[in-house]
């Protein structure tokens, strides 16, 4: 179970989010939608352990980590976290098939075993074909499709997706919001998708939209 409690962000001085709360089961799927400016992203980024709040707590499987030590999130992100990027963040040093094999290579598995669940979810995302290619022969929405399958390639437990198809065309997108909600479904995880489009939301299993009030259904 993933419990955020009065979760809160400042900036400057200025209320980003204002105790937000939701609790979501294992299996569990949501967007969250909102105007530009809300927060949406801001809340990702604490829920990652990549910001940290002012205010709340979070819990993922009973286990508050929201004021943990760097290397603990550390930790948590490597084992249980699967983080899609607006800005892709594929290492440019890496081919694509290293790149989605990096997280098993954090969590200590050889090469050879990686790059087997690395080629499934290359060849899930239609880009089995790239896996020897280097990010700078991809294009901006096949560079997604790799950070989508980097996400999900260790099967984590909370998988959080910020604006995934926005560089991909219609077909494309259509495709990774599929995967990204039967994988959600089939690992007993939990998804939090924020987006733009109602069309995006409208795979998850519930939409709630974030205002500067908090979240509602």
């Amino acid at each position: 179970m993933l419990e955020i409690e009065k979760l809160s962000r400042h900036f400057n001085g200025r209320a980003v989010l204002r105790e937000v709360s939701l609790q979501l089961q294992p299996g569990e799927y949501v967007a969250i939608v909102g105007e530009s400016g809300v927060g949406k992203s801001t809340l990702l980024n604490l829920v990652a352990g990549l910001d940290r709040p002012d205010g709340g707590r979070l819990c993922l499987d009973g286990e508050e980590y929201g004021r943990r030590d760097e290397d603990a999130l550390t930790r948590l992100r490597r084992d249980k976290l699967g983080f899609v990027f607006q800005a892709f963040h594929v290492l440019p040093h890496l081919t694509v098939g290293q790149n989605v094999a990096l997280p098993l290579w954090l969590q200590g598995q050889d090469a050879a075993a990686a790059a087997v669940p690395a080629r499934q979810l290359l060849d899930a995302v239609g880009l089995a074909e790239r896996v020897d290619s280097w990010p700078r022969e991809l294009s901006g929405g096949e560079m997604q499709r790799v950070a989508i399958a980097r996400a999900l390639v260790h099967r984590p437990r909370l998988v959080l997706a910020d604006e995934p198809t926005g560089n991909l065309d219609p077909a494309n997108g259509d495709k990774v919001l599929r995967l990204l909600a039967t994988r959600i479904r089939e690992a007993g995880a939990i998804g939090i998708l924020v987006t733009h489009s109602l069309e995006a939301a409208a795979t998850s299993d519930r939409v709630l939209r974030l205002t500067p009030e908090g979240l509602c259904g």
